[in-house]
């Protein structure tokens, strides 16, 4: 599995989680990164809309309704 992999997995367990809960989480499950590292892939997931940030805490991304779904089928 490759860092934003992990990352998602970590979120999506934790559901609600700050930096250092991910990266504990992280550690115990024996995938140690480094603090740039770990920032840089979460920063990344949020650019892409797979997580969203406030105030710290980050969770996954709400999924969108199926009217987006439809109109990025089908186009506007």
């Amino acid at each position: 599995m490759d860092r934003k992999g992990w990352v998602m997995r970590a979120v999506e367990a934790l559901r609600l989680a700050t930096f250092k809960e991910i990266q504990r989480y992280l550690d115990e499950e024996g995938e140690p990164f480094s603090k740039k590292e770990l920032l840089d892939t979460l920063k990344a997931l949020v650019a892409e809309g797979l997580l969203e940030e406030k105030g710290g805490v980050y969770r996954p991304a709400r999924k969108k309704g199926s009217a987006e779904a439809f109109r990025r089928l089908f186009g506007d």
